[in-house]
Formats: structure tokens, sequence, C-alpha cells
């Protein structure tokens, strides 16, 4: 009897009596895997046209673009988080610290608290902080009220010269702050508010980058649906409490942050409206401590910690809205 051997090997998937397909000269089989192929748009053999390895690593990182983006993020957020470190590492540095050697260290070897508690020995920080935060929950609420009203009116109400206000607001952002600063002077002079902390907040009550933000908000709402409520009997204020202000809470939450930053940190108008010490903000009153305790900088980066401890509460508490704030496009489903 002769015993005849079966040397074709058994295809998965296939036939049981099929043989496999003969590999052809690029290598690959016939059949099937040639015309998933040429569905995937050539080969890398020497006549292929290299699309199908492309499309592979389509959206794939490789590790020399990795190292450098790295590289780029760890140089970024030293240049933005360096001098953070270093005025907090001063602000707790001992007066046995030499703060001016030539080998820095970020990491106090005697940590304390004492300059924080020498600053508000030297100066009133916590009038003036006060005096700070009226002045910034004045802008806050005064942008947030008028900057809406204002975006609203101009993206949601048909009216004449929208247009021509609409451009005024847009040329004011040429203009620098300096240049319009002796004009407000002399008007909240006039309004019998200077040396006063309501004549140092007025002028950033509303702003004009704020309005075109609300401007821009109110138009991704669609039209649709302001049609609608027209239909069924609403008013320009329903409209706006029932279906415009739920869909821009996030570009509000944006104005808020803005508002409060920017009448924080604000130090030429308080400086040139306020005269009495007791009515000093606090970017102002932390002068007193550059003037007095000069050769002292571990008291100056103390005072200016003071300074940034708020404003890292209120953008804490609010940065959930802020960033919705800033991908905010339209109605979300």
């Amino acid at each position: 009897m002769t015993n005849t051997t079966d040397t074709s090997e058994p295809v998965i998937g296939g036939n049981a009596g099929l043989a496999a397909p003969t590999p052809d000269v690029a290598g690959a089989t016939g059949g099937g895997r040639a015309s998933r192929t040429d569905r995937r748009g050539g080969t890398d053999g020497p006549g292929g046209t290299g699309k199908r390895r492309r499309r592979a690593v389509w959206g794939v990182m490789s590790t020399r673009e990795k190292v450098v983006r790295y590289v780029l993020l760890i140089v970024v957020l030293f240049i933005t988080i360096g001098p953070f470190l270093w005025q907090l590492s001063t602000s707790l540095k001992g007066t046995g610290e030499d703060i001016y050697t030539a080998n820095p260290s970020f990491i106090p070897s005697q940590p304390t608290i004492g300059n924080y508690l020498r600053v508000a020995d030297a100066i009133p920080v916590f009038g003036y902080i006060g005096n700070s935060l009226i002045v910034a929950a004045i802008d806050v609420i005064g942008n947030i009220v008028f900057a809406t009203l204002a975006g609203f009116a101009l993206a949601r109400l048909q009216w004449r010269f929208r247009k021509v206000v609409l451009g005024l607001f847009l040329a004011t952002l040429v203009l620098p702050g300096e240049a319009t600063i002796i004009s407000q002077f002399v008007t909240v002079k006039d309004l019998g508010l200077a040396d006063s902390l309501v004549g140092v907040a007025l002028p950033g009550m509303i702003a004009a980058l704020n309005v075109l933000l609300m401007f821009n908000a109110f138009r991704q709402v669609p039209e649709e649906i302001d049609q609608a409520a027209v239909m069924d009997g609403a008013n320009a204020l329903q409209r706006l409490r029932y279906i415009s202000f739920p869909a821009v809470q996030g570009t509000i939450a944006v104005i808020a942050i803005f508002s409060f930053i920017g009448a924080w940190d604000d130090f030429l108008w308080p400086l040139i409206v306020l005269q009495s010490p007791d009515k000093l903000t606090l970017t102002v009153g932390l002068q007193y401590l550059q003037g007095t305790f000069a050769t002292d900088q571990r008291m100056i980066a103390a005072g200016t910690m003071i300074a940034f401890i708020p404003i890292a509460v209120i953008f804490a508490l609010l940065q959930r809205f802020f960033f919705k704030g800033v991908e905010e496009g339209g109605v979300k489903g």
C-alpha cells in the first residue's frame, strides 16, 4: 500500500479541501491578501506608493516627536512657573539664608511663615485686601450685568445704528488705556468720586472686550429658538432670561474671572485716584514695603504671594466654568 502525504497547508477560515493561495513575486499571497493591499492604497515594496505605511502610523507620535514636545513643554513651564516658584521660595526663607547666593535653591533650608506676619505688622494688609475686594466686586458685577445686556442687544435686537455701535466697541480696543486715563480722571473728579473706591471701580464696570465676548456668545444661539419664542409671545427680557442666558453661562464665568483679575491687579489707576492711605488697594499699598524695606526681599515676596492668593482661589473655584466658556460654541443638545 502506498502512503500519500498531503503537503498543502490548511487555510484558516476556508474550506478544508482547498489549497493555500500561491505566493506572488512581491511576497504577498494572491486572492484576498492582494485585494486587501489594493484597498489600503498600495504596498510598501519597490513598486508601491508607501501609503499603507503612512496610514498605519497616522496619529501615532514617534519617540523623537515626544521628546521634542516634552522639552518644549518643560521650557515653557519653567518660564511661566519659575518666577512664581522663586517668589514663593523667597517668601518662606528665614533671615539666616542667603537669597543672593550663586547657586540658588528653590527649597528653603529654614522654612518659616514669619515673613507673612511681618507684612501684616508693617502695613494694614487686611484693610487693603478689603478695599481691593470691594473694587473687584463692583467691577465683576458691573461687567456681568452691563456686558450681558449690551451683548444681547447687539446680537439679538434689531435697532438703528446697531452696526455703528458695534464698530465703536471694536475701535475702542485699538486705543491703549493710557490714552484715555486723563479724560477718565477728569470725569471721575467732576462726578465727585475722586479719592473713593467707587471712583476706582467706575471705569472698569464695563469693558469693550467683555461686550464683544458676550456678543459673540449670543450669536452662537440659533435664531430659530428666538423666533419660536417670539411666536409664543415672549418679549426681549424673557428671551434673554430663559433662552439666551442659560446658553452663555460659560462666557459669563470667563468675564467674571477677567474682570476680577483686571481690577485686583490694577496699579496705575488706583494710584492716580486715591490719596487717603486707608483707601488704598492692595497693589498700591504693597509699595510701602518696597520703599520702607527695600533691602528685605523676603517681605516683598511675601506681600506678592498675599496678593496672588485671592486670584488663585477665584480661578480654582471657577476654572470648570472658565474652560466651558472657552469651548462654548452654541446650544448643546
